[in-house]
């Protein structure tokens, strides 16, 4: 099977079906709870937890999060569709990493015209 989603391949059996759609468990998953990155309780669990463990900077992150982070940081800023093509991702993977690092406020979305930014938090 194909899901309907993203188009890759599901292993049979694995298969999840929502409104009608076959979809695999990544995007099952992503349509029925997609990553918020403006959740105030998200980033205060994020930063709590951070600062109790000790954790600065890109500590604690996995190591894609961290190349993320230090792409944005030595472009000073990009766009999704930028970092998504740099890193070959697909839209509900970028999400969920943009997520966690603005959750733990090292990036941020910023406007400027028509477009929007990812940024460094300061």
């Amino acid at each position: 099977m194909i899901c309907a989603k993203c188009g890759d391949k599901i292993p049979a059996g694995e298969e999840m079906h929502l409104h009608g759609q076959t979809l695999c468990e990544d995007c099952f998953i992503i349509a029925v709870q997609p990553p918020k990155t403006c959740d105030v309780a998200a980033v205060h669990s994020a930063v709590t937890h951070r600062k109790l463990a000790g954790q600065t900077g890109t500590e604690g992150l996995t190591e894609l999060q961290k190349k993320i982070y230090n792409f944005v940081k030595e472009k000073g800023k990009v766009t999704r569709p930028e970092i998504a093509r740099h890193f070959d991702l697909k839209d509900w993977e970028l999400e969920r990493n943009f997520s966690v690092l603005r959750h733990c406020e090292l990036l941020k979305g910023t406007k400027e015209g028509n477009t929007i930014y990812i940024t460094i938090m300061n």
